[in-house]
């Protein structure tokens, strides 16, 4: 893999600021960049489902009203 020298400089930087190496800081951005893609390729089979399986109207408006209920103010 190739990567620029700025690019290298801020990856240095960085893993300094968190007291570790390079190569661990590309690890944890090669595993955050695999974890985002799996919750998005789940977000997507969701909204497929209910593509497929749209919610029941009332169902939905039930939910809403209980929650309008039971869920305390922020």
């Amino acid at each position: 893999m190739q990567l620029d020298d700025e690019l290298v400089a801020q990856l240095d930087r960085l893993a300094a600021r968190l007291g570790t190496n390079r190569s661990e800081l590309l690890r944890r951005g090669a595993q955050a960049v695999i974890t985002a893609e799996d919750l998005a390729d789940a977000d997507r089979e969701l909204v497929a489902a209910y593509r497929r399986h749209p919610a029941d109207p009332a169902l939905v408006q039930s939910a809403r009203r209980l929650a309008a209920q039971t869920v305390p103010a922020w």
